[in-house]
């Protein structure tokens, strides 16, 4: 049977008593991190630990542990349950108490929750690509925020699988964000172009690695806003996230991308990403 680990312990699901005025399942107050295993090792984790602590300290939670200790819990509990490949999710709400929207006045213990999903890598995507669907952005305003109010992200990847397609293309107005789930990325006349790391978007760890292999392939980066319009006219486009990698997105909506495949800037990068998880599998 899996083990979860709950707080500081490792135990099995059964053991697991949560509150009902538990802040997170009440309010959503709380954040999360998902990290990516591969050959039982946690891909560009130290990124992931400190994001969670950043956010953390957005929405003033403190987490009772050092980011060392985090870090070999979360080894611990992909060791006890033998993941090879698949990815460790984990999350920390605010705690429980009597519900009230504001911030309890007495200090509450915050819940700490992590568990681990083994999966194979989704090769068919990053081979053949996938269908996206534009979707305008409703979300709130502080996207930076890994928080665990998912609820807009979640109503726009129902709507894009409701019309057959993998991920939503999120924008503002007609000013594209990011997906659902990831990052997004297009690529015109062998420049890439994605929205700038402002508060609306999440700054993705895998956007981030993606940002350090364009230096290493010679890809020129503009980190700045691009329109609907300007989508459907790449020559080449494609999304990110630890999940994802660096999968293509061939067509939006009813206009195909460049030629309706994956294109040769995407392939580099891919043969680049592969190369940094063999990294660090072989080092």
């Amino acid at each position: 049977m899996t083990t979860i680990l709950w707080n500081d312990r490792l135990v099995k699901e059964e053991e697991i008593h949560l509150s009902v005025e538990d802040r997170g399942y009440q309010f959503g107050d709380g954040i999360y991190e998902v990290i990516k295993i591969y050959s039982s090792l946690m891909f560009t984790v130290t990124e992931h630990i400190d994001r969670f602590y950043e956010s953390a300290d957005k929405i003033k939670l403190v987490i009772p542990y050092t980011k060392d200790v985090l870090h070999k819990m979360l080894y611990d509990l992909i060791e006890d349950n033998q993941i090879v490949d698949g990815h460790v999710y984990f999350q920390i709400t605010r705690g429980s108490s009597p519900r009230a929207h504001a911030f309890p006045t007495t200090a509450t213990e915050p819940v700490f929750i992590a568990y681990t999903v083994a999966g194979e890598r989704p090769f068919e995507h990053f081979e053949q690509g996938v269908k996206a669907k534009f979707v305008e952005d409703i979300r709130w305003l502080r996207c930076d925020i890994k928080s665990l109010n998912l609820l807009g992200n979640v109503l726009a990847k129902e709507t894009a699988q409701q019309a057959g397609c993998f991920e939503a293309v999120q924008h503002r107005g007609d000013i594209v964000t990011e997906g659902s789930s990831s990052n997004l990325y297009g690529i015109k006349d062998g420049v890439l172009y994605t929205h700038p790391t402002t508060n609306l978007i999440l700054n993705g760890i895998t956007r981030r690695v993606i940002m350090s292999l364009c230096v290493e392939i010679g890809l020129p980066v503009k980190e700045e806003s691009f329109t609907t319009d300007q989508a459907v006219a790449m020559d080449e486009f494609f999304m990110s996230s630890t999940s994802a990698e660096v999968t293509p997105i061939i067509q939006i909506d009813d206009y195909k991308i460049g030629k309706g495949t994956p294109g040769e800037w995407t392939r580099k990068l891919q043969a680049a990403f592969e190369a940094r998880i063999q990294q660090l599998v072989t080092f």
